[in-house]
């Protein structure tokens, strides 16, 4: 479906980034993948994906709190069809104790790299007639949570720059959209269940259901295909007229 369509995908060397790159890969794809390091194993992990799928996978390193990083990262692709913004960085404390720097690295990565791979990728995306962009939010984008000021604003941003290109580009064959995960199983949150299940005293399911998920009123987490599969919908031509608006995959959060 997506062949001869090169998608670059940003933080996209584990987690919901990799999940992502792995069914744009299956749709068809050729795949950039992305994050701030520059190790054996992060082109190990191109080369795995491109022989597994039969399609063309580059990893290129790029640092997403640097406005240069983002928009070298499209030049460097040397073309962008698909444009998925997933790169992002947590970090939890009340207002007025966040510490600056912290704010500052959460907007950089969390919002701003999206306006300048954005920005960088829609002239050549105009010159085709033809290109996706899909910005992996979250239930955080469209709600909020207390102690995660810097990340609600910068997923609600993120909503907000979505409709904006959205309608920028109304009509020329590119849509914006995004994608509104609740809680993911990925390696990082996987990590995070035997430390709860020691303080809450709880075994695993139970942390899982009543405290983990327990905004997410399915009670199951949402998982990395589940998204990449949402996002490949949004490239597919059943979406052309999909653009500027929300996709939440949140087992029901949103609906509270």
């Amino acid at each position: 479906m997506l062949k001869r369509k090169t998608a670059i995908v940003t933080g996209s060397n584990s987690g919901i980034g990799l999940g992502v790159a792995e069914e744009l890969a299956r749709a068809g794809a050729d795949v950039v993948l992305n994050s701030f390091t520059d190790r054996p194993e992060d082109h190990a992990l191109a080369a795995d994906l491109a022989a597994r799928h039969g399609v063309q996978v580059r990893y290129i390193a790029a640092d997403m709190s640097k406005a240069a990083d983002c928009r070298g990262l499209i030049e460097k692709a040397g073309g962008c069809d698909i444009l998925v913004n997933n790169a992002g960085v947590q970090f939890v404390a009340p207002v007025e104790a966040f510490p600056t720097e912290k704010w500052d690295q959460i907007i950089a990565i969390n919002l701003s790299s999206a306006f300048h791979t954005t920005a960088a990728a829609l002239p050549g995306m105009r010159l085709r007639g033809w290109g996706r962009v899909v910005n992996i939010a979250s239930a955080h984008g469209l709600t909020a949570s207390p102690f995660k000021s810097a990340y609600v604003a910068a997923k609600h941003g993120i909503v907000g720059l979505s409709k904006t290109v959205a309608l920028e580009c109304a009509g020329e064959g590119i849509t914006c959209n995004a994608i509104c995960p609740g809680y993911v199983l990925t390696p990082l949150v996987e990590a995070q269940i035997p430390d709860q299940m020691k303080v809450h005293g709880m075994d695993r399911d139970t942390v899982i259901r009543e405290v983990m998920l327990l905004r997410q009123p399915s009670r199951q987490f949402a998982t990395v295909e589940q998204i990449g599969g949402t996002a490949v919908y949004l490239c597919s031509p059943a979406a052309d007229q999909v653009t500027g608006t929300t996709i939440s995959v949140d087992g029901g959060w949103t609906a509270l």
